[in-house]
């Protein structure tokens, strides 16, 4: 099976899909509210998140989000503009399913993708919309390449999921 990278370099269609799974630990959660500077204590404390109704501190929506843009990432969309409706809390430790699918392309490859992101039990968690420039042919050459010499710019090549 091909990576995202490599059917980026092949060239996306209209219908390309992409499936990702992740799970963010409680770290992962600490670290995007120190990168983010999101210290709001429905992520950070017990006590507040069970006051809010949760069973203990959520993941950032944007941390969820981020999804989003690991596939975009892989597959070298430039994005022009994201929007999140974000349905239920995702907790540290629990598998999340990101669903991508390339919705429309139009004659300059300006395209569009609907996303989904789903919890263990089949429950949508985020949905989302991004517009973005796929990569073009000079693009997807250095693209074929940088696969070519191992990708190493690719981190998500590197590390476990």
């Amino acid at each position: 099976m091909k990576s995202p990278r490599e059917r980026a370099a092949e060239g996306l269609q209209v219908r390309d899909r992409f499936t990702i799974v992740r799970c963010f630990s409680d770290d992962d959660i600490r670290q995007f509210a120190q990168i983010s500077r999101d210290y709001n204590p429905v992520h950070c404390d017990t006590r507040y998140a069970v006051i809010c109704r949760f069973k203990e501190p959520i993941a950032h929506g944007l941390l969820t989000a981020s999804l989003v843009t690991e596939i975009g990432g892989q597959i070298g969309w430039l994005a022009t503009g994201m929007t999140f409706a974000f349905k239920r809390p995702v907790y540290a430790g629990e598998q999340i399913t990101c669903h991508w699918l390339i919705t429309d392309i139009d004659e300059r490859g300006h395209a569009k993708a609907e996303v989904r992101i789903l919890n263990a039990e089949g429950i949508t968690v985020l949905e989302a919309t991004t517009t973005g420039v796929l990569p073009g042919a000079e693009e997807r050459e250095c693209l074929k390449q940088m696969i070519a010499e191992g990708d190493s710019a690719n981190g998500a090549a590197r590390s476990p999921s």
